[in-house]
């Protein structure tokens, strides 16, 4: 009986010792590893002098991998081939750079590494690591900062190059377009604030551009650009705002094409008014033809009535250039683009704007006598009718009443295209909310008089347009009827009284036009009034 409790005694004992050691063995969870990696040593060092290394490691205390180097890595002027960077896609505990460039004589170089190294475990970035060296005898250490805001949206986009070139002999204004700068930096993603390090004393050019082919020179058809319009001498205590835009681009007519049977279109680069079409194919005289520019795209449309010929052969004229292009269009199997009608607006109507019905092909008459409209008491509504020959598309205007139901009828033959097809009967079923649905915006704008004119663009958060006043001179501004939801305020300096913004042109030396946005989010509440003034600083 002793030896059986004593067995039993040992027998617990031993189980206690294996949960205390299972105990003892959990994970305590601890703090979280928020300390970046640290450079611990850089072979050459940093800041080296009369640098002749074709190798470059930086050594770190803990295991890094990187992260978007391709974005984040920066080099100060910039070399024409780009370095090898290791290690890819594993862990290390040092980056080695192997550069590929003969590298300038007595020139200082910077490596900005952005965010791109980070612990292995974690992922802690080791922030705007640079690393610093000059092939010459000493470091270069001017510096030149700035901001960098978008010319007409709220916010600027990321990962933009902010670039200087040094005003030498070679420098003139189509530099950019075929030169990589002498000194370069990048917005990154985190901040609108550059720093332009390690510059040496001289006279430059700035600009910025969004790079999107990252060949570190602009391209006018696909990058946006910033540039100031001073010369900048370093030393300097300024700090510069570069204002990105992106401008109309130059003129290109691209290769037409048969997109129908009875249409060829044209896409085009630039302004429309700035070229015109001629057909040098005689047409007969059974066939009628029209150009109309498609909806919402760079893109002429060239209609026509049945022809049985295999090809038509075109000139494309630019005037202000001097330039023709000779065009054949040969014919091809395709579909016929016939009638089709849509309506501009779906559930409720819009109080601001005209319930309007597109057309996708021309146009040619419209008979009033064959449109009626009622109301849900069945009471003639009145309205008028009329055509937007540049959206190609037929507005209906007419006392739009709360808590209302519409029915637009269309009889056949109401409308006409360019083909003489007409449409079958149809039926539009239209409805009003109640104005206790909507919110209200009532507006002050303190700003120098001379000022205006002004554009007043209320968008929401995607910065797409919603209503819009346009104001001569200091006046209360009343937006009306807006859905409730979160909206920016937006305020064009409309310095050429045309009612739209403009862009900028660099090799002209025009800025875009002033924008401002009001610094605070708007909500908009249903049975709401909000007032709100805009101070604005000249």
């Amino acid at each position: 009986m002793t030896r059986r409790l004593i067995g039993c005694v040992f027998l617990i004992l031993i189980v206690a010792a294996l949960v205390q050691c299972a105990r003892r063995g959990s994970p305590t969870g601890g703090p979280k590893d928020t300390d970046p990696p640290i450079l611990i040593k850089a072979d050459p060092p940093n800041m080296s002098t009369a640098f002749k290394a074709k190798r470059i490691r930086l050594y770190f205390d803990e295991y890094i991998t990187l992260k978007d180097i391709q974005d984040q890595l920066i080099v100060s002027p910039p070399l024409k081939y780009t370095p090898t960077i290791t290690p890819q896609g594993g862990a290390s505990k040092f980056v080695e750079i192997k550069i590929k460039d003969t590298l300038r004589e007595n020139t200082t170089y910077t490596l900005n590494f952005g965010q791109s190294i980070v612990d292995h475990n974690e992922g802690n970035p080791s922030s705007f690591l640079s690393y610093v060296f000059s092939t010459g005898s000493y470091i270069d250490s001017l510096t030149l900062s700035g901001v960098v805001k978008d010319a007409f949206k709220r916010k600027a986009e990321e990962f933009i190059s902010v670039m200087l070139y040094e005003i030498d002999t070679a420098y003139n204004d189509s530099t950019i377009f075929k030169k990589p700068p002498n000194y370069i930096t990048n917005t990154l993603d985190s901040t609108v604030i550059f720093t332009l390090k390690n510059i040496k004393a001289g006279k430059y050019k700035l600009f910025a551009i969004k790079d999107e082919a990252k060949n570190n020179i602009f391209d006018q058809n696909a990058d946006k650009i910033a540039f100031s319009r001073d010369t900048i001498s370093l030393p300097t205590d300024s700090t510069y705002l570069l204002t990105l835009f992106k401008e109309i681009q130059n003129y290109s007519i691209q290769v037409p094409s048969f997109e129908a049977t009875n249409k060829i279109a044209f896409g085009y680069y630039g302004l429309r008014e700035d070229f015109r079409i001629e057909h040098l194919t005689a047409l007969p005289d059974s066939v009628n033809y029209r150009y109309l520019k498609l909806r919402d795209k760079d893109t002429l449309n060239f209609w026509f009535t049945p022809t049985e010929l295999d090809s038509i052969t075109f000139l494309v004229i630019n005037d202000k250039l001097s330039l023709i292009d000779t065009f054949s269009v040969k014919k091809r199997k395709v579909g016929t683009d016939s009638l089709q009608l849509s309506p501009n607006q779906s559930g409720s109507l819009d109080f601001n704007k005209d319930f309007a019905i597109m057309l996708n092909t021309p146009i040619s008459k419209v008979d009033s006598t064959k449109f009626s409209m009622m109301d849900k008491d069945s009471v003639n509504v009145n309205f008028n009718i009329m055509i937007d020959s540049i959206e190609n598309a037929i507005d209906f205007d007419f006392v739009k009443e709360p808590n209302q139901s519409y029915t637009l009828n269309l009889l056949p033959g109401a409308i006409t295209d360019f083909f003489e097809e007409s449409n079958d009967t149809l039926n539009y079923n239209l409805t009003t909310n109640s104005t206790a649905d909507y919110g209200n915006l009532r507006l002050k704008i303190q700003t120098d008089s001379t000022s205006y004119p002004l554009v007043i663009q209320l968008t929401d958060q995607q910065g797409a347009l919603r209503q819009e006043i346009y104001a001569e001179k200091p006046k209360l501004l009343e937006f009306n009827n807006i859905e409730p939801s979160k909206y920016f305020l937006r305020v064009i300096f409309d310095k050429n009284s045309n009612k739209v913004w403009d862009t900028g042109d660099f090799l002209k030396k025009i800025q875009p036009e002033r924008v401002s946005y009001y610094p605070d989010t708007l909500e908009i509440r249903a049975n709401w009034e909000l007032e709100e003034t805009f101070i604005i600083d000249n």
